[in-house]
């Protein structure tokens, strides 16, 4: 599964988070993409997100996302998506999240989407 638009690369990172398929999950980002892990915390490059979305799948987790272009010049996107997460903390608790994420995405020379960064705790958490 490839984007073939910036607002569809969330889309499809909630259907492979809801999916459980980290193969997918890191399809999506470039080689030396960065992804805020948690707030505070930046991995970068596929195998650092990788493990991190690795970590991350442990819960379970099933994501709703509502996208957003914010701004979008030749072949650098900057977009933002409204996303609801429920899952289970290794206890066994329910856990609910929500924000409002950002990321910077590229076109590939073939076409696609890739995310270059990721922030899916937003801006209000690196302020």
């Amino acid at each position: 599964m490839a984007a073939r638009s910036p607002e569809e690369l969330d889309r499809l990172f909630a259907e492979g988070l809801n999916a459980g398929d980290l193969d997918a999950l890191t399809a999506l980002y470039e080689p030396n993409a960065a992804l805020t892990a948690q707030p505070g915390h930046v991995v970068t490059g596929t195998h650092a997100i990788r493990e991190a979305l690795r970590q991350f799948l442990a819960a379970r987790p099933t994501l709703t996302v509502d996208v957003k272009i914010l701004a979008q010049t030749g072949d650098i996107a900057l977009t933002s998506a409204r996303w609801e997460l429920a899952g289970t903390a290794p206890d066994g608790t329910p856990v609910k999240m929500a924000g409002h994420s950002a990321e910077v995405s590229r076109r590939q020379a073939d076409g696609t989407w890739r995310f270059v960064i990721d922030t899916p705790w937003g801006l209000e958490w690196n302020a």
